[in-house]
C-alpha cells in the first residue's frame, strides 16, 4: 500500500526523494518521511500529512547528503501521526528503515525484543525491523559488507508476511542495502548514481534502465555499483531491463487530474493494447501463450481471478469466452478464491487480471492455482511485476502509466486484452470463426468511436451538478451491461463516497425496487438490440417511483428521460468499452463539485500490496 523510494549518488538526496514521493503519493497519502545519511549520522525528517507537508516540515532542507530514503504511508499499524510515520530506526539510531507491507507476527517480534531491552516508539509492525538488524548485526560473526548483509538477511528469516525494505545505516555510509518479497520494488541504474522505488514511473524521469528483484533477493547498492544476492546470500546475476514508457505518462500534461487525464488517453491505450496483435482476415497474435488446440479441447472450465475493477473486465467478457470458445467461465474474486478451495485440476485454465501485478490477493490466488496442475497466464499493465514472474505466461496490456487510484484506462485495456485471448482460443479451436473476424472489426473500431465519445461530456458535467448532493445512487443493466454498472457504480464509491449499488434490472422486483423513491437517480446501461423492451420496461418502473434517470446507450430509446447519453454502436461483447465512459466522466465530475481529491480517494490505495 506504501510507497517507497530511495537515491545513491552524488547529488543532494532530498529533492529526488521529494520528487519521488510526490510521483508516489497514489500508493498511500496520511503521512511521509525521508532519512539521508550526513556527516553526523542518519538524519530522519517525517511528518503526518501528504508529501507537501513534509516539504514544509522543519528540518528539511537542512538535509544535504547524497544517500536517502523515503516513505509516503498508507497506514495499517498505528494511526495517521509523525511517530508512527517512515523511516523507523533503531535504539542505537545506527539503521534506518522504509517499509512496504505488513509484517504479520511482529506483536511476537516485538516481545521478543522487549525481552533484549529493545523500546518501541510506535504502534507500527515496521519498527520491530530495523531493532531485529541491530540485533543480528551485533551478534554476527561476518565482517565488512557481509555482516551489514548478513544482519538483514537474518531480519528476514524472522519476518513473515509482505515487504520491500530499504536499509540505511550510519556505518556504512556509502551503501544502501533493499531486499523484497511480496511487496514491489525497482532499481533504476544511471551514471554513478541509482534509483530505488516501489514503481518504476516515479523514477521514470531519473532513468530508463531498470532491474527487478524477485522474492527474497537482496541488492547491496553503492554509487557506482550494484551486488545482488539470494536468500543464502550467494551472489546472483541480474539482466536489466530497458523501459520504453514515455515519462511524461506519469505527468498531468495539462489536466487539472490524472484521472481525467487517463479517461482521455483510453484511445491511445486501446490502440497500443491492440497493436499488431489484430488485423482484418489475418489470424489473431499471442506469441506470449502457447498453448494448443489439444490442450484447449482438454480443458473445462476457465477461471477469471480479479479483484476490484480489473474483476470487473472479468466478469465483462466472461460472454466473449463462453460464446465464441464454447467453454464454461467462471469470474471470482482473488480474495475468496484463495481461500474457498476451489475446485481445480490439470484442466482448468486460471486467467489473472491485475493493473499492477502486485495485488496480494490475486498472486496468491495464482500460487494455489499452479500448486493444483492448472495452467495460468497473468494479464498485467507492468513488466516485470511480481505477478509475471509467477504465471505460466503473460499478456500485457499497454496502457501505460496509471497514476490516478481509481483505474480507467487499465480496465478499457483489460476488456480489449482478455477479448483478443477470447478470439485467440477460439481460431486455435476453429470455432464461432465468423464471429472472431466481426469481432476483431469492431475491436479495431474502438478508438476512433472511444475519442467521439470523449468530445461529448458537457451533457454529463452539467447533470452531475444536479445530482452531486445526493447520498444514493443505483446503477442497473442487463447481460454485459450490469458488469458495466458495477464498474460505474465502483467509480461513483471510489471517488465521490456516495452510496451506490449496482443490479441487474431484471432483479429490481426482487427487493432492491423497495429503495426507490422520489428524486433518487438510477442510472442505467443499455446496449443490448434483444433486450431493449425490458430494459426500457425497469427503467419506467422507476420513473413512475419519481427516480431521476441517467442513461447510456447505442439504442433508439422513444421515452423520454432525464438525461440520454449516446454513444457509437458497437458488437454488443465489447459495448462496455464504450459504454464506461461515460459512467467514468460522471463519477469524475461528481467528485469534483464536491471539492473533492480525485486522484487520491480517502482510505483507499493504488496497489493493494498486503490482505
Amino acid at each position: 500500500m506504501c510507497g517507497i523510494v530511495g537515491y545513491i549518488g552524488k547529488k543532494e538526496a532530498k529533492p529526488i526523494l521529494i520528487n519521488g514521493l510526490f510521483r508516489l503519493e497514489y500508493r498511500g497519502y496520511d503521512s511521509a518521511g525521508i532519512a539521508t545519511i550526513e556527516n553526523n549520522g542518519l538524519k530522519v525528517v517525517k511528518n503526518k500529512g501528504r508529501v507537501n507537508d513534509l516539504n514544509n516540515t522543519k528540518g528539511i532542507d537542512s538535509l544535504k547528503g547524497t544517500i536517502g530514503i523515503g516513505h509516503t504511508r498508507w497506514a495499517t499499524h498505528g494511526k495517521p501521526s509523525s511517530t508512527n510515520s517512515h523511516p523507523h530506526m533503531d535504539n542505537s539510531e545506527n539503521f534506518a528503515v522504509v517499509h512496504n507491507g505488513i509484517i504479520e507476527n511482529y506483536a511476537d517480534l516485538k516481545e521478543f525484543l522487549k525481552s533484549h531491552k529493545y523500546k518501541f516508539l510506535s504502534e507500527t509492525d515496521t519498527e520491530v525491523i530495523p531493532n531485529l538488524i541491530h540485533f543480528y548485526f551485533e551478534s554476527s560473526k561476518k565482517t565488512g559488507n557481509m555482516r551489514f548483509l548478513d544482519a538483514i538477511a537474518n531480519t528476514c528469516k524472522m519476518l513473515k508476511g509482505s515487504y520491500a525494505l530499504e536499509i540505511l545505516s550510519s556505518m556504512y555510509p556509502d551503501n544502501m542495502i533493499v531486499v523484497r518479497k511480496d511487496s514491489p520494488l525497482v532499481i533504476g541504474k544511471g551514471v554513478e548514481e541509482n534509483y530505488i522505488s516501489s514503481d518504476i514511473p516515479a523514477i521514470l524521469s531519473f532513468t530508463k534502465d531498470f532491474y527487478l528483484l524477485n522474492d527474497n533477493e537482496f541488492a547491496f547498492i553503492s554509487r557506482d555499483s550494484i551486488d545482488f544476492y539470494d536468500s543464502e546470500l550467494n551472489k546472483i546475476d541480474k539482466e536489466c531491463q530497458n523501459i520504453t514508457w514515455n515519462a511524461g505518462a506519469a505527468e498531468k500534461d495539462g489536466y487539472a487530474d490524472f484521472m481525467l487525464k487517463e479517461i482521455n488517453e483510453q484511445p491511445k491505450s486501446i490502440r497500443e493494447t491492440i497493436g499488431s496483435r489484430i488485423s482484418k482476415n489475418s489470424k489473431t497474435l499471442l506469441p506470449d501463450i502457447d498453448l494448443d488446440k489439444k490442450y484447449l479441447n482438454s480443458i473445462n472450465k476457465i477461471f477469471i481471478v480479479a479483484c476490484g475493477t480489473a474483476m470487473h473486465a472479468g466478469y465483462a467478457t466472461k460472454p466473449i469466452f463462453e460464446g465464441l470458445c464454447e467453454i464454461p467461465v467462471e469470474v471470482d474474486a482473488a480474495s475468496e478464491f484463495r481461500y474457498r478451495n476451489p475446485l481445480i485440476n490439470e484442466k482448468t485454465l486460471c486467467i489473472f487480471v491485475t493493473q499492477s501485478g502486485e495485488t496480494a490477493d490475486t498472486i496468491a490466488a495464482l500460487k494455489l492455482a499452479k500448486s493444483k496442475g492448472a495452467k495460468t497466464i497473468a494479464i498485467s499493465n507492468v513488466i516485470g511485476s511480481s505477478i509475471t514472474r509467477e504465471a505460466d505466461y503473460t499478456v500485457y496490456t499497454h496502457a501505460g502509466p496509471e497514476i490516478a487510484v481509481a483505474s480507467t484506462k487499465a480496465y478499457t485495456s483489460q476488456i480489449v486484452l482478455l477479448a483478443i485471448v477470447a478470439i485467440y482460443f477460439a481460431e486455435i479451436l476453429e470455432k464461432n470463426l465468423e464471429k472472431c473476424s466481426e469481432l476483431k472489426n469492431d475491436i479495431l473500431l474502438l478508438p476512433t468511436k472511444l475519442e467521439e465519445v470523449l468530445k461529448n461530456t458537457d451533457k454529463i458535467k452539467e447533470f452531475a451538478k444536479k445530482i452531486y448532493k445526493e447520498k444514493d445512487v443505483f446503477f442497473i443493466g442487463r447481460g454485459i451491461d450490469y458488469s458495466v454498472a458495477q464498474e460505474g457504480s465502483l467509480k461513483l464509491k471510489e471517488i465521490s463516497y456516495i452510496h451506490s449499488e449496482a443490479y441487474p434490472s431484471g432483479e429490481l422486483k426482487h427487493g432492491a425496487i423497495a429503495l426507490i423513491e422520489n428524486g433518487v437517480t438510477v442510472v442505467s446501461v443499455l446496449t443490448n438490440r434483444m433486450l431493449v423492451e425490458k430494459s426500457v420496461s425497469n427503467l419506467l418502473e422507476v420513473v413512475t417511483r419519481g427516480a431521476k434517470t441517467f442513461i447510456v446507450t447505442n439504442q433508439e430509446l422513444n421515452h423520454d428521460f432525464d438525461e440520454v447519453i449516446t454513444i457509437p454502436k458497437t458488437s454488443t461483447l465489447i459495448s462496455p468499452v464504450l459504454s464506461v465512459v461515460p459512467l467514468q466522466i460522471l463519477a469524475y465530475y461528481i467528485s469534483k463539485e464536491k471539492g473533492l481529491d480525485v486522484d487520491k480517494p480517502r482510505n483507499l490505495a493504488k496497489s493493494v500490496t498486503v490482505e
